[in-house]
């Protein structure tokens, strides 16, 4: 390592010294700047081993520079460091040949993994332009969860690897895999998507490879399937797990042969496409269960992209929230309104189990409804209550007015006003909210599930997930009445 450089360039001095001391104890040579005009005049005399630079500097912009650097030293490792952490800045660092992004805060451990790999007789870098790199990007998120994302959809946005993206439902899977192809080489081609979970299984071959007219009742006409529509560009496969085993097994084929026949047809058909698939469901379980080939699973896992849940990104939430308003008011002509720093507060600190779909409608449904600018922490508890977000309905018959609905609205409205009234200057409810509204709704839960049931335990226990014995005690304890058994 004695005879190794690196060139530090960035603005913040704690993180020159930080970074300088560190690696310092390494054993490299370090070199450090607060501008872009040093960093390239050392670079252009032919210095360092190894570049780490900011993106934000006062003389230039790192991606700039980058450019330039890989333009005359296209050998040279250059790693990125931005506090800018959306994907379009991990995918202009990569696209202009970064070997690698690492998003403000890092770790320096992380660091040094990545200084050893760059300076490494195998490293390779090339550079790759992309000619509509100012297009807007619609993923938002400065979490470290998707920052984990953004580094791997990087480096995968030049390449015709096959991709599954993992997570549950209005995660944004889709967008993901529209990235993907919005940004890759594939990019002036089609892109095709197709949810599995939408169409009839008996259909299903029919929507991926075509058919010939009168190859079944209804085919009037030779149709086009998904893979043709998508020749030279990206078939997004959603719900993969939703598709039938018949289906599962022509896929497979076309995977391996890179070739298919349509529905009724005879003549193999050439294919080029990039597949990228999707599912909220466990396909391994599925597997497991015979549902779903494994042969199938390895051809699609190649690269797997887990999306996070909204409640693994709460500082995403207020960057979303912000730019739901917006598109609804560029949409409808009106103005952005705004949330109240308690509302938001609030709304980051919900579970959003119907995650980004949800925080999208939930917006959305905010913006049209209240015509104030500021929409406030109240109007918010209502939209939450009143529109059945924290709403839950009876299943058989919809009944809005069910004790265990009712009892749940007044409980939290009841307990939310009686705590801000009382701490004016708190955002939050203190320890014990969450245990209250329960025990409140501990009793008529299980009076539902237990008249539900008919009065049988065994069933009201399974449906509560509770122990049998348990649910004895809770019966016991609330003074419940037990229902007898209707034969």
């Amino acid at each position: 390592m004695d005879d190794k450089t690196i060139l530090i360039a960035d603005d913040d001095k704690a993180i020159r010294t930080v970074l300088s001391r560190a690696l310092s104890k390494e054993g490299y040579n370090v070199r450090v700047s607060s501008n872009a005009t040093a960093l390239w005049e050392w670079v252009s005399n032919g210095e360092g081993d190894l570049v780490i630079t900011d993106v934000m500097m006062p003389d230039e912009n790192g991606l700039d520079m980058l450019l330039r650097i890989k333009n005359i030293r296209p050998d040279l490792p250059v790693i990125v460091m931005s506090a800018q952490n959306t994907l379009m800045t991990a995918v202009k660092a990569t696209e202009r040949g970064a070997y690698e992004y690492l998003p403000k805060p890092f770790d320096l451990d992380e660091l040094r993994q990545v200084i050893k790999k760059g300076l490494s007789p195998k490293n390779k870098n090339n550079l790759v332009q992309n000619k509509n790199e100012d297009e807007e990007m619609p993923l938002i998120g400065r979490s470290l969860a998707m920052q984990d994302v953004f580094r791997v959809m990087a480096r995968l946005m030049n390449t015709d690897l096959t991709v599954m993206i993992a997570g549950e439902t209005g995660t944004g899977k889709e967008l993901v895999a529209r990235a993907l192809h919005d940004f890759g080489k594939r990019k002036n081609a089609p892109f095709v998507a197709i949810n599995m979970a939408a169409i009839p299984k008996e259909l299903i071959e029919s929507e991926l490879f075509g058919h010939e007219k009168g190859s079944f009742t209804g085919a009037v006409t030779k149709k086009a399937g998904r893979f043709e529509q998508a020749r030279g560009g990206t078939l997004f496969l959603d719900e993969i797990g939703d598709m039938p085993m018949d289906a599962q097994t022509r896929l497979l084929r076309v995977l391996q042969e890179g070739e298919f026949i349509s529905v009724g047809g005879s003549v193999p058909i050439k294919v080029d496409v990039r597949i990228i698939a999707a599912t909220h469901r466990n396909l391994k379980q599925l597997i497991s269960q015979g549902l779903f080939r494994e042969d199938l699973y390895y051809r699609l896992n190649v690269v797997p992209i887990n999306v996070p849940p909204l409640r693994e990104r709460r500082d995403d939430i207020p960057d979303l929230v912000r730019h739901f308003f917006n598109n609804y008011g560029e949409d409808n002509n009106q103005v952005s309104k705004l949330l109240d720093p308690k509302a938001m507060n609030f709304l980051s600190n919900y579970k959003w189990p119907g995650n980004i779909r949800e925080l999208e409608n939930f917006i959305q449904r905010l913006a049209a409804l209240y015509t104030e600018e500021v929409i406030s922490f109240e109007d918010v508890c209502n939209e939450l209550t009143n529109n059945s977000v924290l709403n839950i309905k009876n299943t058989e018959d919809e009944n809005e007015n069910s004790p265990l609905n009712e009892t749940l609205q007044q409980s939290i409205h009841r307990h939310l006003k009686n705590y801000f009234d009382a701490h004016p200057g708190e955002e939050l409810p203190s320890n014990g909210l969450y245990g209250r509204i329960l025990s409140e709704l501990e009793k008529p839960l299980i009076e539902l599930c237990l008249e539900a049931t008919k009065g049988n335990q065994i069933k009201a226990a399974e449906l509560l997930g509770l122990n049998r014995n348990t649910l004895r005690k809770k019966i016991k304890e609330l003074e419940i009445p037990v229902i007898k058994k209707r034969f």
